[in-house]
């Protein structure tokens, strides 16, 4: 036997759980690594929130369907306008005016509007 006291084989069970408790909890505490701060708004999440956004425009009726079959880029710029961060995502066609619709976010990723000239 390992342990030859009555007493020895407590305190060898509360210091297994003990470390069992910790190794649990320091799993726990680095689990979300890797995330972003979550008032951080990126310039992949914008996009995948334009993209939807883009997609409704298209189905209400809103933009011609060549938007849909025409798209030749796409742009995702983050810029600072009258002091405020911004994200615009800007969908090119190829040819025809309007050439470029720009969808606007606030840095925190509300939608803030969109337009064909950018401003």
């Amino acid at each position: 036997m390992l342990f030859r006291k009555k007493g020895s084989l407590n305190v060898a069970i509360a210091i297994g759980f003990l470390l069992i408790a910790f190794l649990i909890s320091a799993s726990l505490g680095f689990s979300h690594g890797g995330k972003h701060d979550p008032e951080e708004f990126t310039q992949l999440m914008a996009l995948k929130k334009a993209t939807g956004l883009y997609d409704q425009l298209i189905d209400k009726g809103k933009l011609d369907q060549s938007w849909e079959n025409e798209l030749s880029e796409v742009e995702v710029i983050r810029r600072e306008k009258e002091g405020q961060s911004e994200i615009v995502v800007a969908f090119h066609l190829a040819e025809g005016d309007p050439q470029t619709v720009h969808i606007f976010f606030t840095a925190r990723g509300e939608y803030a509007g969109s337009n064909f000239t950018g401003e």
